[in-house]
C-alpha cells in the first residue's frame, strides 16, 4: 500500500510538472488515435449510413458481421496487418512495420466496425416519417439522405467519440505494429506495460492517470451528445 501512494505521489509531481518523455508519449499516442479515429470515420460513417439507408438482402447478415468485429481482440488485428506490412508481406516494400502508420493502419481496422456499428443504430433511431415526408415534399435520395444524416448528427458524433476511446486504450495493435520504439512509436499503453516489467511504477501510474483523464473526456462527451440524442 505504501508503495501504491508513493508511486501516486511521484506521478502526480511528474504530471504536474510536464514530464518531457511522458509528454512525449502521450504526444504519440494522441497522435495515432486522432489519424485513425480520422480515417476510421471516413470509411465507417459511409458504410453504416448506406447500410441503415437502403434495404438489401444481405443487410442483417452484414450487421450481425459488423457486431461480431465489435469484440475482435487487438492482437488479431495486429496479426493480420503484421502479415501485409512485414518485410516478407505484400507491403512489405513500403518499409511500414514498426512506424506510426502501421499502428494508424492497424487501429483504423480496429475501429471501422465500431464507426459503422454505432452510426447504424443512430440512424435506425431515426423516426422513418423524416424520409418519407422528404420524399413527399420532392427531396432526392441525396436530399433525404442528408436530412437523415442531419437528424443522426448526434449520434453519430457519439459514434465517433467511442471509437476514439477504443483506439487510445489499445494495446495489443501498437506493441505487434509499433515495437514500442521510444520517441518514436512508444504510446501511452505500451509504455505502461514496459515500465511495469521494469519495476518503475512512478511513469506508468503517470500515464495512467493521463489516460484515465482522457477516456473520461471521451466517455464525459459520448454521454453528453447520448442525452442529446435521447432529447
Amino acid at each position: 500500500m505504501e508503495l501504491l501512494i508513493d508511486s501516486f505521489i511521484s506521478a502526480i509531481a511528474l504530471v504536474i510538472s510536464l514530464d518531457r518523455e511522458m509528454v512525449d508519449i502521450v504526444a504519440v499516442s494522441l497522435t495515432v488515435s486522432c489519424y485513425s479515429t480520422f480515417f476510421a470515420s471516413l470509411v465507417g460513417i459511409p458504410i453504416g449510413f448506406l447500410v441503415a439507408f437502403e434495404s438489401f438482402r444481405s443487410k442483417r447478415f452484414v450487421i450481425t458481421c459488423l457486431n461480431t468485429l465489435l469484440a475482435v481482440p487487438t492482437v488479431v488485428i495486429g496479426l493480420f496487418v503484421y502479415a501485409f506490412v512485414s518485410r516478407r508481406g505484400v507491403l512489405g516494400f513500403f518499409d511500414l512495420l514498426y512506424t506510426q502508420k502501421a499502428i494508424i493502419i492497424g487501429q483504423t481496422l480496429l475501429i471501422i466496425p465500431v464507426v459503422a456499428a454505432l452510426t447504424i443504430a443512430a440512424i435506425s433511431r431515426i423516426d422513418r416519417r423524416y424520409r418519407k415526408t422528404a420524399m413527399t415534399l420532392g427531396a432526392n435520395r441525396l436530399q433525404t439522405a442528408f436530412v437523415i444524416f442531419r437528424e443522426a448528427r448526434y449520434g453519430i458524433v457519439a459514434a465517433v467519440i467511442a471509437a476514439y476511446g477504443r483506439v487510445i486504450s489499445e494495446v495489443g495493435i501498437s506493441m505487434m505494429l509499433g515495437g514500442n520504439i521510444r520517441g518514436f512509436t512508444r504510446t501511452m499503453t505500451t509504455a505502461m506495460a514496459l515500465e511495469y516489467d521494469k519495476g518503475a511504477f512512478t511513469l506508468a501510474v503517470a500515464l495512467g492517470i493521463v489516460l484515465l483523464s482522457l477516456s473520461f473526456g471521451m466517455n464525459l462527451l459520448f454521454h453528453i451528445f447520448q442525452g442529446r440524442v435521447r432529447s
